[in-house]
C-alpha cells in the first residue's frame, strides 16, 4: 500500500492540491480538511489526481461537496491528471460530464482561470 500524501501550493490565484496515494474513507477526511482550510483564500481549485491509484465514494462525496460550494460562490474546481480507474465512479454517476476533467494541471489552471 502506498503512503498517502497531500500538499497544496498557490499558482497565481489558483490553489493546486497534489494528492499521492489512495483516496479512501480514511484519507478523504484529510482531503476535506485541506479543501476547507484553503477555501477562505482560494475560489479556484485544481485537484492533481495524477498520483491517485484508487478513489472511493467517500472521497468522491468530499470532492462533489466542495465543487458544488465553489460553483455556488462563483468559483471553480477542476480535476487534473485523473486516471480512468480512479475516476470510474465519476463516469458511472454522470459527474464526469459536470466536474471538469483535464489531462494535466496546466490545462486545468487555464480552464479555471477562464471562468
Amino acid at each position: 500500500m502506498e503512503d498517502f500524501q497531500i500538499a497544496w501550493q498557490a499558482r497565481g490565484d489558483v490553489c493546486v492540491i497534489d494528492i499521492q496515494g489512495d483516496l479512501d474513507i480514511v484519507t478523504s477526511r484529510q482531503l476535506d480538511e485541506v479543501l476547507s482550510s484553503t477555501r477562505p483564500t482560494f475560489v479556484r481549485v485544481v485537484l492533481d489526481l495524477s498520483g491517485v491509484e484508487f478513489m472511493d465514494t467517500s472521497s468522491l462525496a468530499v470532492i462533489v461537496g466542495h465543487w458544488k460550494d465553489l460553483e455556488a460562490s462563483g468559483g471553480a474546481l477542476a480535476l487534473a491528471g485523473a486516471r480512468y480507474q480512479s475516476t470510474k465512479s465519476l463516469w458511472i454517476t454522470g459527474l464526469a460530464d459536470r466536474i471538469p476533467l483535464h489531462e494535466n494541471v496546466a490545462v486545468a489552471i487555464k480552464a479555471v482561470t477562464a471562468t
